[in-house]
């Protein structure tokens, strides 16, 4: 049997990984603003299958974690795909990141889009797209540099 190192095992994991959740957003349509906003839209015609494709996701996520992931940290062994687990290590809830969630909500909300579906609607080339990702970056950026 060939052995394939970690870091090369990781990168393939991220890119099947990535590629499964761009193909479950474009065939639920949660790369279309317009469902996201019909979501949001609670007192017009609210579209009710973000929820749906959320219960899933999370449904997914949590046997996974159960079955997976959870017994190798309760046994302190490290992940499949990584030298070490990822985890989060704040544990307040502080005015950056009250700060950078209304922000990401308030975007999320007027748009449509949060950074999954934009990347994934990368791929049609619609000024629109390109420019939310271009800003989104620019964010990004501005954040980092405040933050140091």
């Amino acid at each position: 049997m060939t052995f394939i190192p970690k870091t090369v095992f990781f990168y393939i994991t991220v890119f099947f990984s990535g590629a499964l959740f761009a193909i479950g957003l474009q065939v639920s349509s949660m790369v279309e603003p317009s469902k996201v906003k019909g979501f949001l839209d609670i007192s017009g015609a609210w579209d009710p299958s973000l929820a749906l494709v959320l219960f899933a996701a999370l449904s997914v996520f949590s046997i996974g974690f159960a079955l997976l992931i959870k017994p190798r940290i309760a046994q302190n062994k490290s992940p499949i795909a990584s030298d070490r687990f990822h985890l989060p290590t704040a544990k307040k809830i502080d005015k950056p990141l009250m700060l950078g969630a209304v922000m990401f909500g308030t975007g999320w909300g007027i748009a449509g889009l949060c950074p999954g579906p934009t990347i994934v609607n990368l791929v049609h080339l619609d000024a629109k797209i390109v420019v939310f990702f271009i800003m989104m970056l620019l964010g990004m950026k501005i954040a980092r540099t405040l933050k140091t």
